[in-house]
């Protein structure tokens, strides 16, 4: 199961309302393991998705700690609440990157402010990141929390880079609006970054990622923000680049080629790093110099959201 904030539930991967006797838990879990073996003709990532739910929710004592929001020792539920750092490797003494903004900060407090919104004028929340509360609230703010966990995620994987890049968080959009996940200044060049989480494995079709839960063009928006931020700031961005969970790419790494000018690349997390360290085909390497020259100039036009 996805520890995705919109990903399918349990009870809505076995097809059933969370309130169904358990006889009637065990007899939809039985129907749909049968209808998702691969040995008569089923899909075999659903397979292994019924028995991950059933996991979750086959004995009474089971079923009752998830409702809770607890999950168990062999499937524990995620942990939606901030970490204290970013940091991937906070025991590493090696120099890092630069790093400025706060990675996640910005989704996190619309989702915080949103979700007791949701709740009602003084109901007190112990825990707005409870599972079994993320997991009742509405996709629109589960979507919120999503995107500050990618964006956090992102930020660790990030830091391993080494200290002759330069990484801005939550960059204001001048003009146009919204804002860029992240900005990466180094030696291979200029890149905008967009975080994402759809909980689903995502497709490609004409320079674009498309898929299920996909409700938006991150790759053209990605483009336009970055545009729009070069122009402001009197630079280039050489690409840009859709960061996802490993799970939801078919390939670690896939170079789309060109959108208005700017090379656009979608990669799996985990690949995010070596990316950037090699760089990506027809954008060009940048010296010393010139990566001083750029970073100056981001440095007095960029603001956070």
């Amino acid at each position: 199961m996805s520890g995705s904030p919109l990903a399918a539930s349990a009870y809505e991967v076995l097809g059933v309302a969370p309130d169904v006797t358990d006889e009637e838990l065990r007899r939809a879990y039985r129907l749909r393991l049968r209808e998702a073996h691969p040995d008569t003709g089923g899909d075999a990532a659903l397979f292994v998705r019924v028995q991950a739910a059933w996991e979750l929710v086959g004995t009474p004592a089971a079923r009752a700690a998830y409702d809770r929001g607890r999950g168990t020792a062999s499937a524990p539920h995620p942990t939606f609440a901030p970490e204290p750092t970013v940091r991937s490797r906070p025991a590493d003494t090696r120099p890092g990157p630069r790093s400025h903004g706060q990675p996640g900060g910005y989704n996190r407090e619309r989702y915080l402010v949103g979700i007791r919104e949701w709740a009602g004028r003084g109901v007190a929340l112990a825990d707005p990141y409870d599972p079994a509360l993320v997991r009742s609230a509405p996709r629109e703010l589960r979507r919120l929390l999503a995107d500050a966990l990618a964006e956090e995620n992102t930020a660790r994987s990030l830091s391993d880079l080494g200290m002759g890049y330069t990484i801005w968080h939550d960059v204001a959009v001048p003009r146009i609006g919204g804002k860029l996940d992240h900005v990466v200044l180094g030696p291979s060049g200029l890149f905008a970054l967009t975080s994402d989480d759809y909980a689903a494995a995502v497709k490609f079709r004409r320079g674009e990622v498309i898929g299920d839960g996909v409700d938006a063009a991150p790759v053209g928006a990605t483009v336009a923000a970055a545009r729009a931020l070069g122009k402001a700031a009197g630079v280039r961005f050489g690409g840009v680049i859709v960061v996802l969970p490993d799970t939801d790419v078919p390939e670690q790494i896939t170079e789309l080629g060109r959108v208005r000018s700017l090379a656009a690349v979608v990669v799996g997390r985990s690949a995010l790093t070596t990316v950037l360290r090699r760089g990506v085909t027809g954008v060009r390497d940048l010296g010393g110099t010139e990566i001083f020259d750029v970073r100056t100039r981001l440095q007095a036009a960029i603001r956070f959201v």
